[in-house]
């Protein structure tokens, strides 16, 4: 696990994932054209669960799957 700190809607948070979530998470900010920052927060702002880095996990994982 990999934990990286973030600024979201003025407060800071951390999330831990395993290093090839953060590999996924940095693709698809890429794909996007979105700094980490701005994905992290737009996954904060639509997820349906009530972890964080669950949420991002759920992402990298459509991402792929679906390709968005």
């Amino acid at each position: 696990m990999e934990k990286r700190s973030f600024s979201i809607a003025g407060h800071r948070t951390s999330i831990a994932l395993e290093p090839q979530f953060w590999a996924g998470f940095e693709a698809l900010a890429s794909e996007r054209g979105l700094s980490q920052a701005a994905l992290l927060r737009h996954i904060d702002e639509t997820r349906d669960t009530m972890n964080l880095s669950s949420a991002v996990r759920l992402a990298v994982l459509a991402f792929y799957r679906d390709g968005n």
